[in-house]
């Protein structure tokens, strides 16, 4: 891959991993039960509240540092689909003036698919971890 594809990838992990860290950071600050509360009430279990949470927050860490990026993006991905069509879906695209639409879900959905489907290289932990199987390879074979 050549290396303006893979720059434009880091910037896109980066920001994906910073928005999904700061929004499980804020489900832990504002009271996580008060968030699992919340998902009782809509008709989810509220220990789903707690994996979502710990999904976004480690997560997040791992997508910034590169590390295990296609399996967080399918993490992320499954946290997005279950947002837009349990919570945003009936608010609509952009919105209904009471609730916010789905349109940021699916972006951060679209981009989560991207890490799934490609990971990332570039100034990542994914990409010294698989050099080190790729040079013991070597070493055995």
């Amino acid at each position: 891959m050549n290396m303006k594809v893979e720059g434009s990838s880091l910037l896109l992990r980066l920001i994906l991993g910073i928005t999904f860290f700061l929004h499980g950071l804020a489900k832990f600050q504002g009271g996580i039960g008060n968030i699992a509360g919340w998902f009782d009430s809509i008709g989810l279990p509220g220990f789903l509240a707690y994996a979502v949470a710990i999904i976004e927050l480690v997560g997040g860490i791992a997508m910034m540092l590169g590390l295990g990026t296609r399996i967080v993006g399918i993490l992320f991905a499954i946290v997005m689909i279950g947002a837009i069509f349990t919570v945003k879906l009936s608010a609509g695209f952009m919105g209904n003036g009471q609730a916010a639409g789905y349109e940021l879900d699916l972006v951060l959905l679209v981009m989560s698919i991207h890490f799934a489907v490609n990971g990332s290289r570039l100034w990542s932990f994914d990409s010294v971890l698989s050099k080190k199987t790729e040079d013991e390879k070597y070493i055995s074979g």
